[in-house]
């Protein structure tokens, strides 16, 4: 079971004081980019992978889709999103994304933001999705960017020049690591782009789009402190398609 730090009252407390917590979708940067890879949500059966406090779910119910489910291991944010959707015809429900099943139920898109870091193994999360997925369905997630997830204790110092300068650790390890986010030892897991890319490929999807997510100039000016995000990417972006049975890599 993954560590459910939300559910903490002292790290729910501290994470909902965030923009993107208290605002949604459009206080995140990265979502118009995310929106981007994203089809038509009208008539979709839509699946959201750690919802967290449901933006997602509502942004897509309002969007039209014919179907919306929200899972997040946190009670407490799962409680929070039903709060925010009176009305909405969203089911959320409880689920650990390391091992979560819903038999008999298929989704033309499942999404997932700034989740899947926190899943030990990412290819078994590839093949539960393929299995969720119709033919031809969409699979569009976001990530801590494996340099940013990779990051070294100092993460900045100054090079020969007196330019800041982002350090990464043993890079090309990947597995758990134990941050210091809002808490400590706060479980997240580094993985390369490209075992992201092969694990997508051998459970039958293609690579529709990536995104190595930064600030646009409008949104820097709007927002100087997320000239980080220019010096080191934040975000990994991926779109992906589910691709006819049969095609996965043997």
């Amino acid at each position: 079971m993954a560590q459910n730090i939300y559910d903490d009252a002292t790290f729910f407390a501290g994470y909902s004081q965030f923009p993107r917590s208290r605002e949604g979708l459009a206080a995140a940067g990265e979502w118009p980019a995310l929106r981007a890879m994203l089809p038509p949500i009208a008539g979709l059966r839509v699946l959201d992978l750690g919802c967290g406090f449901g933006a997602f779910c509502r942004w897509a119910a309002e969007g039209g889709a014919a179907k919306v489910v929200g899972i997040d291991l946190s009670e407490r944010m799962l409680e929070t999103a039903r709060q925010r959707s009176p009305g909405l015809p969203i089911r959320y429900q409880p689920a650990d994304l390391d091992d979560f099943e819903l038999p008999g139920e298929n989704f033309d898109l499942v999404f997932s933001s700034l989740a899947v870091h926190y899943v030990a193994d990412f290819d078994a999360l590839c093949a539960r999705v393929r299995n969720l997925l119709v033919d031809g369905g969409k699979f569009v997630f976001s990530m801590e960017h494996p340099i940013y997830a990779a990051r070294a204790n100092p993460e900045w110092t100054l090079d020969s020049a007196g330019n800041r300068a982002f350090s990464v650790s043993n890079y090309l390890s990947e597995g758990e690591r134990l941050t210091d986010w809002i808490a400590s030892g706060v479980v997240k897991h580094h993985r390369l782009i490209s075992t992201c890319i092969n694990n997508l490929h051998g459970n039958g999807f293609r690579l529709d789009w990536i995104d190595e997510w930064g600030p646009s100039d409008a949104q820097l000016a709007a927002h100087p402190l997320w000239i980080d995000d220019r010096l080191r990417p934040l975000f990994l972006l991926i779109a992906a398609g589910a691709d006819s049975p049969g095609s996965a890599r043997a």
